[in-house]
């Protein structure tokens, strides 16, 4: 068996990989992402990304920042052999909107801002209003579970090599 330190040194290339996937998916193909979550009305990148490649004995470190960011940095990055280590997402379900920022390397979910909820009135309303917003965090963390759960599918599957890594190269370099 693996040592803990071991394997997160060994294997955290996967979250690289499924963040570049995860946006060349918002960029191409949102009816996708759609079969992970019934009522996601949108997916898309916020206001941070942060690209790694590493170069022989160097690593570069690209962090895209801002509301109107644009992302033409972070396509070349990519076409040089970078991955995306770290994205913001805005992720919009049923009315409400959710901004959160998630790691590749540990799928740390992180800055998550719910949508905003009542005032609680009345102290016998605070059961509710906790229920309520534990079931608001929940959302995010179910929405990113079947993602990735879709990703590894294809990931593991003949898929991967056959058609998505082609198409991801494609969108790389168009």
């Amino acid at each position: 068996m693996l040592d803990v330190s071991v394997s997160y040194e060994r294997y955290k290339f996967l979250g690289h990989e499924f963040l570049t996937w995860l946006w060349f998916l918002i960029e191409k193909d949102q009816e996708k992402l759609r079969q992970t979550d019934e009522n996601l009305t949108s997916l898309e990148i916020g206001n941070r990304m942060v690209l790694e490649n590493r170069l022989n004995e160097s690593v570069e470190i690209l962090t895209i920042k801002g509301d109107d960011a644009g992302l033409e940095e972070g396509m070349l990055a990519l076409k040089k052999g970078a991955a995306v280590t770290e994205m913001n997402l805005v992720y919009k379900s049923g009315g409400y909107e959710w901004r959160f920022s998630i790691k590749g390397e540990s799928f740390n979910i992180g800055n998550l801002k719910p949508p905003e909820t009542a005032p609680v009135e009345a102290e016998s309303d605070n059961e509710a209003a906790v229920l309520e917003k534990i079931y608001l965090y929940e959302k995010v963390f179910n929405l990113m579970d079947n993602i990735y759960r879709y990703f590894i599918r294809i990931r593991i599957s003949d898929e991967w090599n056959s058609i998505t890594v082609p198409r991801l190269k494609n969108w790389i370099q168009a």
